[in-house]
């Protein structure tokens, strides 16, 4: 089994998108038994809430189960349960380092590192924007977890 982690900034937007494609894609691909998701955030603000209406109706629209999902915020457990530790952008990338035990340090990865077709490292915040920039997000997330299965890891 790989247990994968999913980081943004308050995990209400990208990193909860990111686990709900995360868990439709692996199970398209009959990978469901052989992964695991989760998310987190790095900052507290919006701890014990659900993900943001707008990304729970963009996942919804897309057919994404939203799931249970409730803000949480990364733990030091976190860095010794998950194999992967995959940050939204660099921000948060910095943010993992500082947190993370050195033993535990080759885990953290920038989440597009897996969507290798892409010209794009960050998936942007789009908490402060419209609802075009949370299409994009799910867009980045379908690409970066397709890459990852097509790299069966």
């Amino acid at each position: 089994m790989t247990n994968l982690l999913m980081v943004c900034m308050g995990n209400i937007c990208r990193s909860p998108m990111a686990q709900s494609v995360a868990h439709r894609l692996a199970a398209d691909a009959g990978l469901s038994q052989q992964l695991k998701f989760d998310s987190a955030g790095t900052h507290a603000h919006h701890l014990g809430e659900r993900p943001d209406s707008r990304a729970q109706a963009t996942l919804t629209r897309h057919g994404y189960d939203v799931g249970r999902n409730r803000s949480r915020r990364i733990t030091p457990h976190d860095f010794q349960h998950f194999d992967l530790i995959l940050a939204m952008d660099g921000s948060n990338l910095a943010d993992l380092r500082r947190l993370c035990p050195p033993e535990h340090s080759s885990k953290l990865r920038l989440f597009l590192d897996f969507a290798v077709d892409l010209n794009e490292t960050e998936v942007p915040d789009p908490y402060y924007g419209n609802a075009q920039g949370f299409e994009r997000v799910l867009e980045l997330c379908e690409a970066g977890i397709k890459g990852f299965i097509k790299q069966g890891t």
